[in-house]
Formats: structure tokens, sequence, C-alpha cells
């Protein structure tokens, strides 16, 4: 029993009848695709398994004929190429992890050859271990991403191991990503409405509508539409009042595309700057103000709490 063909740089195995009836996680463990079923887990958690073309759970019982896919390596045969004359604010560092400073208008890792400046490219660049951490090559070992015009904290592994646990540990109701951000006009009253509630803190709401992919190249969400949408939560609270615009945080867990852009944008209060969900004019010269501020969850391997910081853009600094 082989454990499983490579076809263009995706593991892709077909359950035979003697396993049918098995459980997922533990027919990747048995075929040996991963070491242990843990790492079989880690990676279900990290949405890189479909079966039958659909996303997997650890829990699936598999038929007969069933087709299992692992997505592996770079996709679209891109190369993910280390630039060392880039600059590379590291926020922490230890022998599992490190945390980055992604600026402002840098994509975090390249999607087609040729493009760069990233992320990614940097981060491979000063930690050679992080280009062979994450399965697909382009990402450098970074755990999860932020749109270009986003600044903040980006979190990477220096290990294919790392990068499973690290992927779950991003995942769960322990992590809490903050973000800052300023928008259009003035924060919205809690009257309720369909999706809004209001917040646990002073001056807050919580928006609840499910976010799905539109467009051929899903470039653009929809909010309670859209393809495969999704539960998102986002926590939005009053910081400051300004003229014209509005600085407010926003408080999520596992976030989807767009997120916090497009729940902000449905609540009337679009990102200064955000041509996709909001509008960009002569008053904006300075690109998207939204800010990745901190990063909490559970260190991957130590199990400790972890909170990691980004130092604010001017933007982002309270006026009063």
């Amino acid at each position: 029993m082989n454990p499983g063909e490579n076809e263009g740089g995706a593991t892709r195995l077909v359950v035979e009848a003697t396993e049918a009836g098995v459980r997922l996680d533990g027919l990747l463990a048995r075929r040996q695709v991963f070491a242990s079923t843990s790492a079989a887990r880690r990676a279900l958690a990290a949405g890189i398994v479909r079966v039958n073309g659909q996303a997997a759970k650890k829990g699936a019982h598999l038929q007969a004929g069933d087709v299992v896919e692992l997505s592996e390596g770079s996709s679209q045969g891109v190369v993910l190429e280390p630039a060392a004359d880039q600059d590379l604010t590291v926020l922490y560092q230890d022998d599992a992890l490190v945390a980055v400073d992604k600026p402002a208008g840098i994509a975090s890792h390249p999607l087609h050859q040729g493009d760069g400046p990233t992320v990614a490219s940097a981060l491979v660049a000063r930690f050679p271990e992080c280009a062979a951490a994450s399965p697909d090559a382009r990402e450098g070992g970074l755990g999860h991403r932020l749109d270009a015009g986003t600044s903040g904290v980006l979190l990477a592994a220096r290990s294919r191991e790392v990068w499973y646990r690290l992927r779950e540990s991003l995942a769960t109701a322990a992590c809490e990503k903050i973000y800052l951000a300023e928008v259009r006009g003035e924060f919205p009253s809690a009257k309720m409405r369909e999706f809004v509630l209001p917040g646990p803190r002073p001056s807050s709401l919580v928006v609840t509508a499910p976010i799905g992919r539109q467009g051929r190249r899903g470039s653009k969400v929809r909010l309670a539409a859209g393809r495969q949408p999704l539960l998102a939560r986002t926590e939005v609270t009053l910081l400051e009042s300004r003229s014209g615009t509005t600085l407010v945080e926003a408080r999520l867990a596992r976030g989807r595309a767009h997120q916090v852009r497009a729940h902000l944008a449905f609540l009337g209060i679009p990102v200064v700057g955000d041509a996709t969900y909001g509008q960009v004019d002569s008053l904006t010269t300075d690109g998207l103000h939204l800010h990745a501020w901190a990063v909490s969850l559970v260190h991957p391997i130590t199990a400790k709490p972890l909170r990691i910081e980004a130092p604010l853009p001017v933007w982002a600094r309270r006026q009063i």
C-alpha cells in the first residue's frame, strides 16, 4: 500500500475497499503521509486536506473509492526567491517561531513568479529554514496572511511540524487578533439589526455576518452570500472620534478573508483607503488605514500564552 501518488505537487491517494469506514486522520497516519495521527490532525486543521474535492474533517469516515488529496509544494510553479536586501523587522523569535512586522503595501507572499517584494521573500533570506516549513513553498513558513495594504503582526514557523501546530493555534478560540482601523464617518449607534449586536465593552458592537467569496478568483467577499459563506465574528470598539473619521479597534479569533474590512463596511464605516469596500479619494494619500496590532495565542510548542504587538503607524495613534 503506497503512501500516495504525487501529482503536480499534491499528494493523492484512493481509499481501498479494505479501508472503508476508517477515519481520515487514521488513514493518513497508516499510509505514512504523516508521522502520526496527531500530525495528520494538525494538517486537517490547517485546511490542506480534501476528500473528493471538499474540505475534510479529522473524524470523517471514508468509503472505498474516496479520493484524498493533500496540497504540497509551491502553487503554480512559483519559486520563492530570498530577498536579502529587503528590510525585515523581527518582533519575536524563538526556536519554533518568528513574528515580523509586515509593512503596508507589501504582499505577504507571492502569488505569481516575479511578484515582489514580499514578506515571505525577506523572511526566508534571514531564516532559511522557514522555506521548508509550510506545505506551500510560496508562504515561507507563514502561518497566516495579511492583505497587501494591511500592516502589522505576521507569524511564521521554522519547521513543518511547528507550522501545523501554529495553524492549529491560530484557529482556536484561545487566539485573539486585534486590529486598529481608521474609518470614515461616525461610530454607529447600538441599534440592533440583522448580524449586529451590542458588544461586551462600552461603545462596542459585534458583527456576525457570514463571509463568502465572490468573483472568479475569489478576490472579494460578500456578507451572508457568495461561495461557501463561513461564520465570522468581529467585535468593534470606538477608540477616538475625529473630524470626518473614527479610530476603532476590531477583535476576532479565526479571521476570514477581508473580515475586518467587510464587517466595518457593513456597519457603514469603511476603512480609510479601502477601494474595494469603501472609496479612495484625494484625502487618502498613504494607503489602507488598517493595522494588525496584536496577536495573542497559545504557543504551539510550549503551550504558554504568547502575545505579540507591532508598533503603531502614525494614523493609529490617539490624537488626544
